[in-house]
């Protein structure tokens, strides 16, 4: 109750001050600072107190006395100059105004920040399908550097010798060198084994272009060889997949140089085709000129479109030479394989997009048989390369020749059974039998007769 009395009496104080002086009412609406301060703190003072001391009645006036007060003090509350009133007003428009541009730009702060977000994710996913596209390709890589191939010993002058099988019938030149290098003698395996990996076979061929360095040569010719021989050995990944070969159709030594053709010059193997035009068909030979193959491609698809007509002819008889030869090999040029090859000499042939090993035995063009089929038959070794039609036939390790059913047999995967006891003499089974060891023998006996001849 003392707190409530001393309110009351300040109250009073301030009251009896502001009444006994001499500002009237005119005065007290000028604005000044002190005296809006003073009529704030009384009307603040006098809220507290009334709100604290409802219950409470010290003031010793009249009821109408204070009511007359009470009057005075709302005067005094209302009292503020107009003009401040509306710069109240004036302040708290600009506020709002402040407040809204605000509110609109931590929106679009919202919005850009959800703009982002997406765009942060969009980038996360993209980086992770990049991730996952180079695992895929790794795991490609790796499947490809983890080739394994099936090993197959062959007899090769009274020795037994291991060649490389092929378990794809693709682009290859890796097994097709290696065979060459493994049938020379400069590679050489452990009888016993039966797999290799690609990363093997490229290590033993590395090692080969190592050795191949020549000896006493000028520092000139020393510093060329090395830069070809590590630009080689860059080269010798793409061998488990294909090489990049352009023929010329001018010769079977004709290619167009490519860094890959550097590998069968360190390694000293031929590298052959038999893709050629005969010079007597002048207009091919008129057509076609000089050309590589992709000249003679983009040549082809020009001219048709030419307005002349003889540009037009010559794309024509071109186009039609590359139908008829689609197998990469005519008669013309295997004529020139036979006379370019020397007996006994081991290369590599490119035909049809493919590499194979070629040996040529006296007079006549084998190819090594690497297709993996052929692992468990030991007299199936070398085929024949006798014509372009692909009707050739297999020779075992001595260059004798399967008989011919028995050889399409094998090629379709068939193994015809021994002969049975309970076979009759004169059956119909016993005449095949008899007549495939006939020609057998027929066949064995013209290649001993050629033999003595040469």
């Amino acid at each position: 109750m003392s707190e409530g009395n001393e309110a009351q009496e300040r109250v009073l104080d301030i009251e009896t001050s502001s009444a006994g002086s001499s500002v009237t009412e005119d005065d007290q609406c000028k604005p000044c600072g002190s005296q809006d301060e003073a009529a704030t703190v009384t009307l603040q003072v006098a809220v507290e107190n009334r709100e604290d001391d409802d219950d409470v009645v010290v003031s010793s006036q009249s009821p109408e006395e204070e009511e007359k007060e009470m009057s005075k003090e709302a005067d005094v509350i209302d009292c503020r100059p107009a003009e401040q009133l509306m710069e109240v007003e004036k302040a708290q428009e600009k506020v709002d105004d402040i407040v809204v541009p605000i509110e609109d730009t931590a929106a679009s702060r919202e919005g850009n920040e959800t703009v982002a977000e997406v765009i942060a994710i969009e980038e996360e996913s993209v980086e992770i399908l990049k991730e996952e596209a180079a695992i895929d390709v790794l795991k490609r890589e790796s499947t490809v550097q983890q080739s394994v191939y099936q090993i197959k010993w062959i007899k090769w002058k009274d020795s037994k010798v291991p060649i490389i099988t092929q378990n794809e019938n693709g682009p290859c030149p890796l097994i097709a060198v290696i065979n060459v290098l493994l049938l020379l003698g400069k590679v050489k395996l452990n009888y016993v084994q039966e797999i290799i990996t690609s990363d093997q076979l490229m290590e033993y061929l590395g090692d080969c272009i190592l050795e191949s360095t020549p000896k006493n040569i000028s520092e000139g010719a020393q510093l060329n060889y090395e830069q070809n021989m590590h630009d080689a050995i860059a080269i010798v990944p793409k061998l488990q997949t294909g090489l990049d070969v352009n023929v010329k159709f001018t010769g079977v030594h004709d290619f167009e140089y490519t860094p890959e053709c550097i590998i069968f010059d360190l390694l000293n193997i031929p590298l052959y085709h038999g893709w050629l035009v005969d010079p007597q068909a002048k207009d091919v030979v008129n057509a076609i000129g000089k050309l590589s193959y992709n000249q003679l491609v983009e040549k082809i698809i020009t001219n048709k479109s030419s307005s002349d007509c003889n540009s037009v002819t010559e794309a024509l008889i071109a186009e039609s030479f590359l139908e008829k030869s689609a197998s990469q090999l005519t008669y013309y040029g295997l004529c020139e394989l036979n006379e370019v090859l020397k007996p006994n000499e081991l290369a590599v042939l490119f035909r049809n997009n493919h590499f194979s090993t070629i040996f040529k035995h006296k007079r006549e063009l084998l190819q090594l048989v690497t297709d993996q089929g052929f692992l468990t038959e030991s007299n199936v070794v070398w085929e024949t390369l006798s014509n372009i039609e692909g009707d050739c036939l297999f020779v075992d390790a001595n260059f004798v020749t399967v008989p011919p059913k028995l050889a399409t047999s094998l090629a379709e995967g068939v193994v015809i059974p021994p002969l049975a006891s309970s076979i009759e003499a004169n059956s119909p089974e016993q005449i095949d039998r008899d007549y495939l060891v006939a020609l057998s023998l027929q066949e064995q006996q013209k290649r001993e007769e050629e033999d003595l001849k040469v």
